[in-house]
């Protein structure tokens, strides 16, 4: 009965915290450039220096809408 009641409470915690969905709420940039596929972290990622059109900052929710994946520079 005790393992029960602590499995539930440390469940419970983990849901109310928002755990593994706070990520979504940043803002993430990509480049629209023709064949762009990768959304970046940081404004100034190496693999955003050969964009051709403007950087544009957007949602991580969007980005992954969009077919966006994360960049092979980001840590």
């Amino acid at each position: 009965m005790k393992i029960t009641r602590l499995f539930l409470t440390i469940v419970l915690f983990v849901v109310l915290s928002g755990f593994g969905n706070t990520v979504d709420a940043d803002d993430v940039y990509i480049c629209k450039g023709k064949g762009s596929k990768r959304y970046h972290y940081k404004k100034d990622c190496r693999g955003l220096s050969r964009c051709s059109t403007k950087i544009y900052e957007v949602s991580l929710s969007k980005a992954k809408e969009m077919g966006r994946t994360l960049c092979g520079w980001e840590d």
